[in-house]
Parts: C-alpha cells; sequence; structure tokens
C-alpha cells in the first residue's frame, strides 16, 4: 500500500489497543500517580497545598495546558520528518491522530508503549522498523534537549552532575553505534539463524540502520531545535506556575529543575517517570528556598498540565478508536 494513498478508515480500521495490558498499563498508572499525589499532599499538609494551587487558579492551568500542546505540536513536527526522512511520509490530520493516541502509553517504562503508534501507522504502509526507529530517534532527539537544557543551571546544584554524565553517556553510545553503519551491516548480514534470540537482533539492527536516516546534520540539527523549544515550553510552564504562586524565581532555575527531573525519570526507567520525576522536583525546588507545600503544589500541577494533560488526549482518542472497532 502507498503510504501517501490514503486508505479507509485509518486508525478506526486498526485492532483494538486499547484492551488488555495496555488498558491495565493506563489505569494503573493513573491510580498509582493518584494515591502519590495524595500522600505527597498529606505529608506536607493537604490545606497548604490547596492554597497553592488556587493561586496558580484556572486561568494559569489553561495556560500551563496550551503550553504543553505547544510541547506536543513541536514534537509532532518532528516526528513527520523522522518518518519523512526514512521514506514513508503520513498526511499530517491522520499521522498527528495517530502520533497524539500513542501517549495513552506514555506511563510505560522508557515509554516503550508509544510504540503503539507503529500498528497505526501500518495501515499506511509504514513498516514497523521504521515506526520503531522513529520512536527511537525521538528518545535520542528529547535526552539530547533535556542533557543540554540541565546544563544551563548546573552550577545551582551541582549534587546533579553524576546524572547529566550518566545521560550524556547514554546518549554518546548510542550515536556511536549508529554511526558505524559498516559494523550494523556486517552483524546483520552474519546472522543466519531464525532462532528467536537472532530474529530479534536482526530486527533490532534493521531498525538502528533506519534510524541513521534520521542523523543527518541538518535533520539532527532541525530536530535538536525543535526538542530544545519543545520542552522549554513546559519548563516554562513551571515558570509560570511557581511565578503565580508568588515565588521569586528565574527561568532558567526553573528550567533546570524540569530538565533534571525529566532526565531522572528517563533514566529511572519507571513508568512515566513517576515517583523518580516527582521526588528530584520536589528536592530541587526545595533546596531553591520553596517551602514544602509550594513545591509539593508546583510539582503536582506541572505533572498533571504536561505527563497527564497528554496520557489523558491519547487515552481520549484510542476510547474512539476502540468503540468505532466495535461497531
Amino acid at each position: 500500500m502507498n503510504s501517501r494513498t490514503p486508505p479507509p478508515g485509518v486508525i478506526d480500521t486498526a485492532p483494538d489497543l486499547l484492551s488488555g495490558w495496555r488498558y491495565r498499563a493506563v489505569i494503573s498508572s493513573v491510580v498509582l500517580a493518584a494515591a502519590g499525589y495524595l500522600g505527597f499532599a498529606l505529608w506536607s499538609g493537604w490545606q497548604d497545598v490547596a492554597a497553592a494551587v488556587a493561586k496558580v487558579g484556572l486561568l494559569g492551568v489553561v495556560i500551563a495546558l496550551m503550553l504543553s500542546m505547544v510541547n506536543y505540536g513541536l514534537r509532532f513536527i518532528r516526528w513527520q520528518m523522522f518518518l519523512g526522512a526514512m521514506g514513508h511520509p503520513v498526511p499530517w490530520w491522520p499521522s498527528l491522530k495517530i502520533y497524539l493516541a500513542g501517549f495513552a502509553l506514555t506511563t510505560t517504562p522508557g515509554k516503550a508503549g508509544e510504540t503503539l503508534r507503529g500498528v497505526l501507522l501500518k495501515a499506511w504502509g509504514v513498516p514497523y522498523p521504521t515506526s520503531l526507529a522513529a520512536f527511537l530517534s525521538e528518545r535520542l532527539s528529547d535526552l539530547l534537549a533535556v542533557v543540554a537544557l540541565a546544563l544551563v543551571g548546573l552550577t545551582i546544584y551541582p549534587a546533579a552532575q553524576p546524572l547529566i554524565v550518566t545521560g550524556a553517556l547514554a546518549l554518546a553510545s548510542v550515536f556511536v553505534v549508529l554511526s558505524n553503519g559498516r559494523l550494523l551491516k556486517r552483524i546483520h548480514g552474519t546472522i543466519r539463524s531464525d532462532s528467536r534470540l537472532p530474529t530479534l537482533a536482526r530486527h533490532l539492527i534493521e531498525v538502528l540502520l533506519k534510524a541513521r536516516r534520521c542523523q543527518s546534520p541538518m535533520l539532527l540539527g532541525a530536530a535538536t531545535g525543535l526538542s530544545l523549544a519543545a520542552w522549554t515550553a513546559e519548563a516554562w510552564a513551571l515558570y509560570l506556575i511557581l511565578r503565580w504562586m508568588g515565588l521569586e524565581v528565574s527561568l532558567p532555575f526553573a528550567v533546570f529543575v524540569y530538565a533534571i527531573s525529566m532526565l531522572a525519570g528517563a533514566l529511572s526507567f519507571m513508568p512515566g517517570g513517576l515517583g523518580g520525576s516527582e521526588a528530584v522536583m520536589i528536592e530541587l525546588l526545595a533546596v531553591g528556598g520553596t517551602l514544602l507545600p509550594d513545591a509539593i503544589a508546583a510539582t503536582v500541577l506541572i505533572r498533571l498540565t504536561t505527563l497527564w494533560f497528554a496520557v489523558m488526549i491519547g487515552f481520549f482518542l484510542l476510547a474512539i478508536h476502540s468503540r468505532k472497532n466495535k461497531r
């Protein structure tokens, strides 16, 4: 099937993805997060947390959500660039629905659940190795941007240096592997067995070889620029929330806190960075002089308007898809 020709139904003709382990993963992560946030609030004094949230107000929440939408939009543009670079462009509207639907499983370790986009993209003639290569390129681009943003305020909290170095080394190691195309092709050619492990290794190398197309200097530069702008938008939302709460903080400090917490969550491999990101953000805000109830309130608000807003959008789109499938 030609990936440029819209097949009938598109997202509606794919399998029911909002069932089984996927549905349980979303529900379990929501329950776990709700319990964690409630525990944070009770621990620090829920009345103080509620008062801090009230200072932000409905308008503040709406602005934070809009900045999150800027983040999603910039990352989607990057996604389209990756698909196009690998020779499988998809029209923007169905591709946008598919991309956002993937957010339903953001709360899986390493966001691996977002690879369900590959199932939906299959209807557009996009092979699984291509969609997986786009996913890998996304994660690399995100990690590169977060590490760069974290360097903005390293002098504020030198103890974060090991975390930043770990992220940088992980990033560098993957780029080293991707840069050696000849070696990857040679290894791919030597794998002859059809048993499970060699087959898995062969598929992995195919994904890496496709991901190399997304690492050309021009595309890498453009993707990095989009990533930096996308994650800065959400860091700016944290800055505004802190300011609305009456806290005197600088934008570089807010960017540093947000970037380090996202990096900690990613390296923890916890579902959606749950627990790790929140704990680091609260600690860094407290180190910066923020009272504990205010730090918890700001953390809960920014996570609800970034991570959980994305999950809600993805869950909504998959719910519509599942309903149409049942009909």
